[in-house]
Order: C-alpha cells, then sequence, then structure tokens
C-alpha cells in the first residue's frame, strides 16, 4: 500500500479566497494517475486530514488519455496534466496541486482558458483555400497539428499574460501548421499576423517545450516559421 498527501488549493467561486485542504491516499496500483486520484477522492466521501468532509473538487476532463489537455493544471509547481502524471514518476509523496495562475480561476482548479480561442481567431488560423502539404513539409505539419491548447506552455511562457498581444506557443504552433501549407496568396496576412503576436514577443525561452505535454518540437516550428516570415523561405 502506497500512501500520499493531496495538498489541494481550492476555491468555491472566481471571487472566494482560496484555501488549501489536504487529503490522504492510499493505493495499491503503482500505475494510479493523478486524475485518477481526483476521481476517486472526489466520489469517496473522504475526510481530510483535518477530519473535514471533502466536498466534491472541481476540476476538467475530457479524454483521460492526454489528447484533449483538459486536465492540465499545476502538479508540485509544474503545468502538467492530470491524466498523464503518474503518482510512481513523482518524487515526493506530498503533492500539490492548483490551478494555472496565468487564466482566471471559476473554481478549484478550474480556470478559464478561452483567451487560447480567441488568440487563435485573432491568428486566423484556418484555411479557404485547399492547400495540400508538400511531402518534405509532412513532419512539420503533423507535428503542428499535435497540439492540445492546454495551456501549459503559456503558463511556463515568461513573456505571455493574458490579454496582451503575444500569444506564445498555443498560438504559432496552429499558425506554423498554416505557414507550411498555405497558398501564397494568403502568406502576407499570415506574416503579418505572425510578425505582430508571435515574433515580436517572443524572447525564445523555449520554456513551452520543456513541459509540452504532447512533446512538440517548438525550437524547430519556431526556426521554420521564422525563416518563412521574417527571410521570407520556402
Amino acid at each position: 500500500m502506497m500512501n500520499y498527501q493531496f495538498d489541494i488549493l481550492r476555491r468555491e467561486h472566481a471571487d472566494a479566497e482560496p484555501w488549501h485542504q489536504i487529503i490522504a491516499f492510499e493505493t495499491e496500483d503503482a500505475n494510479e494517475t493523478v486524475a485518477t486520484a481526483l476521481q476517486k477522492i472526489g466520489t469517496g466521501h473522504s475526510r481530510d486530514v483535518a477530519g473535514r468532509e471533502v466536498a466534491p473538487i472541481a476540476w476538467e476532463a475530457g479524454c483521460l488519455q492526454k489528447k484533449c489537455g483538459a486536465c492540465a493544471m499545476l502538479i508540485n509547481g509544474l503545468p502538467r496534466l492530470a491524466c498523464d502524471t503518474f503518482l510512481r514518476q513523482l518524487k515526493s509523496k506530498k503533492i500539490t496541486l492548483a490551478p494555472l495562475r496565468k487564466f482566471p480561476v471559476i473554481r478549484d482548479l478550474v480556470t478559464d482558458r478561452s483567451v487560447m480561442f480567441e488568440n487563435l481567431k485573432t491568428l486566423e488560423v484556418w484555411s479557404e483555400t485547399t492547400s495540400p502539404v508538400k511531402e518534405k513539409d509532412l513532419d512539420r505539419a503533423y507535428d503542428a497539428s499535435r497540439c492540445l491548447q492546454c495551456g501549459c506552455c503559456l503558463e511556463a511562457c515568461p513573456n505571455f499574460e493574458p490579454g496582451g498581444s503575444f500569444f506564445s506557443a498555443a498560438g504559432f504552433a496552429p499558425q506554423a501548421r498554416l505557414l507550411t501549407s498555405c497558398a501564397s496568396s494568403m502568406q502576407d496576412n499570415i506574416r503579418k499576423l505572425y510578425q505582430l503576436h508571435i515574433y515580436d514577443g517572443c524572447g525564445k525561452a523555449l520554456a513551452c517545450e520543456k513541459v509540452c505535454p504532447a512533446g512538440i518540437n517548438l525550437d524547430r516550428l519556431l526556426s521554420r516559421s521564422n525563416a518563412v516570415k521574417i527571410w521570407h523561405r520556402k
């Protein structure tokens, strides 16, 4: 039997004061994830270490298979997906959970990440014409399309602030897909938006790549996109 303590930063609603609740958790399964632990804590009528009943914990989940990015949160201070964080991987038996800090908190571990969708609309990351990807660009296009829009990269980025003009990796990964395949007639507007919302604000720290749950090679995508935009290389 393995014993853990979850220290969860809780908040009943957006304007409420946050508070910590520490909950003991036991498991015999070495392959438990933070997500499965949260599911069990939320349905087990458990009590915390102070003897208080644990009210249902608000957190987001979709696929629980590292495909949707919904369960992004801070786990031991790092932006990660709860479904992809195994308890056996964590060095400490005390696990802290908190909402992502760069988005408005709705309740407990749930944040409002709608700014990412609004940024994608500003970047116009869609094609109105059929633009087949050339064979030599397939690997880059595939890499760019794997972005989960989870927000982990934005949490780690030192230059991103919600409402700012810099959209970080969650913006340039989808736009890199367009820069790889769109028709030449669309390039001028895409390049203009890329410079305004990506190139001019990126400090090239690449903290985004270190925390990306999908393992996207963001350094390569950024270098490729910069070449297309700034040096007009095909």
